[in-house]
């Protein structure tokens, strides 16, 4: 879920860790997440352990010798970091300008002071799926956690009722709206047209992030009424300041990457042209790692000087910033490394082998597949393109309308129930300073919601259309 290369990388067909059957696959899959959740919640096990010692022992359970084992959680750990977490550091280091220079505190006391208590969570879910539209969903993380964090803390609401919105409207458009690299390559697969799934995704998205995030969030509130952690929560500039960064010029620096990654995205469906000068720059500008390493050297003048900060002070800022997502780091790059594992082991295969003799409608099917490569594996993206390859033959009768349709049940089902499989489940249980319970009870059950009512709304588009 970090970049369509790395995902592009694990969806490809490789040589499976071990020779073992699918009954023992499913099984080796169940022990492994038992491992590791009975370890975190029973035995009070750091994350990461835990998941360390969870891919450990799927290996085990599905027979793989203990060295392919190693080398594939290894390989999964070092992709995503060197994918997520260098976006998580950027994000960290712009996250703690915004907040030592007092940028975090003007954008907050602006969205306060126009939105009502009562709008709080529309203002935050509007925002996070405009933010949300050309990014990675870790990248929409990092730039929205500051925001989130400080006006749930400032307006003093629960956590969830003004983080769930934010995440649902970051999800929705991960998993529907291309130009995201899930909806791309499954349009690609099928032969869609872009237009028209862009159209109808953005039909089947309004009510879907509605649903899960606003309506939804009253009752994760009710279910886990926690206040923003306070580890997390970036601290209020300090009284020396003589003054701080202007609302649009905060705003400016925060869009860079968003209006940057755009660009790269409507510049590849106008020109379509890798060898295209103009494609080839904005192919660099746009990726998210430049775009994200751009924004923080342009705030450090946008929001560092313009607060009065020397050299040496935002040398100390960058530095201080690094250290509280240590544990962070860690614990995502392990759940990529425990996904790389169930990848390598040949799960996702499995799930493609059982998926072969049913018989059932097409965008229903597609949607199945979608939940069952997602649930195992833990990626969004590799579900995606997984079923998206399976039920590409099905598309060759299909109208225009129902291709972009198939293309939207793939993405809806790719969202459903992330667990403790999937890197983004430990980047919102940490940022948010839940448990793993907590986490399941609103991350878990929201990005469920979001797939299920796609599902229908899609659904009732066939019937229509």
């Amino acid at each position: 879920m970090t970049s369509l290369s790395v995902e592009m990388l694990a969806a490809d067909a490789v040589e499976p860790i071990t020779s073992a059957g699918n009954a023992q696959l499913g099984i080796a899959v169940l022990a492994g997440i038992a491992v590791i959740v009975l370890l975190i919640t029973k035995f009070k096990m750091h994350a990461f352990l835990a998941l360390t010692i969870g891919s450990l022992a799927l290996g085990s359970f599905a027979g793989a010798a203990p060295a392919k084992t190693i080398a594939s959680f290894t390989a999964g750990l070092g992709s995503t970091v060197a994918g997520v977490g260098v976006l998580i550091a950027l994000g960290a280091i712009l996250g703690k300008l915004l907040a030592d220079s007092g940028g975090a505190d003007q954008i907050v006391d602006t969205i306060l002071a126009k939105a009502s208590k009562r709008a709080m969570p529309w203002a935050m879910v509007l925002i996070a799926s405009i933010i949300g539209l050309p990014l990675f969903f870790e990248v929409g993380i990092v730039l929205m956690i500051p925001v989130v964090l400080l006006v749930a803390k400032r307006g003093n609401y629960s956590l969830m009722r003004i983080g769930i919105p934010a995440l649902a409207g970051l999800s929705v458009m991960h998993g529907l709206i291309p130009p995201h690299p899930g909806p791309l390559v499954a349009i690609d697969a099928l032969g869609a047209n872009l237009g028209v799934t862009l159209a109808l995704g953005v039909l089947v998205a309004v009510p879907t992030v509605i649903l899960a995030g606003p309506v939804f969030s009253r009752y994760a509130a009710r279910w886990v009424d926690i206040k923003a952690p306070e580890t997390m929560v970036p601290q209020r500039p300090a009284e020396d300041l003589d003054r701080r960064p202007s609302f649009g010029a905060t705003l400016a620096t925060i869009l860079l990457p968003v209006v940057l990654m755009l660009v790269k995205a409507l510049v590849e469906i106008v020109v379509d042209d890798p060898e295209q000068g103009l494609q080839r720059v904005t192919d660099v500008i746009g990726s998210p790692l430049v775009a994200l390493l751009a924004a923080v050297i342009v705030g450090m003048f946008t929001l560092g000087r313009a607060a009065g900060f020397t050299k040496a002070r935002l040398s100390t800022t960058v530095e201080k910033s690094l250290a509280p997502i240590a544990g962070v780091l860690l614990i995502v790059g392990a759940g990529g490394g425990f996904k790389q594992t169930l990848i390598d082991a040949g799960v996702g295969q499995m799930i493609l082998d059982f998926s072969e003799n049913w018989s059932i409608p097409a965008l229903l099917l597609g949607w199945l597949i979608a939940v069952a490569i997602r649930l195992a594996t833990g990626s969004a993206t590799v579900a995606t393109i997984s079923a998206a390859g399976l039920v590409a033959p099905l598309a060759a009768d299909m109208s225009t309308s129902h291709v972009a349709l198939l293309v939207l049940a793939v993405g809806a089902g790719s969202l459903f129930f992330s667990h403790v499989n999937d890197a983004g489940f430990w980047l919102v249980k940490e940022y948010f300073g839940m448990d793993v319970g907590q986490t399941v009870k609103t991350w878990s059950v929201m990005e469920t919601i979001i797939s299920v009512v796609s599902l229908v709304f899609i659904l009732l588009l066939s019937l229509i259309l």
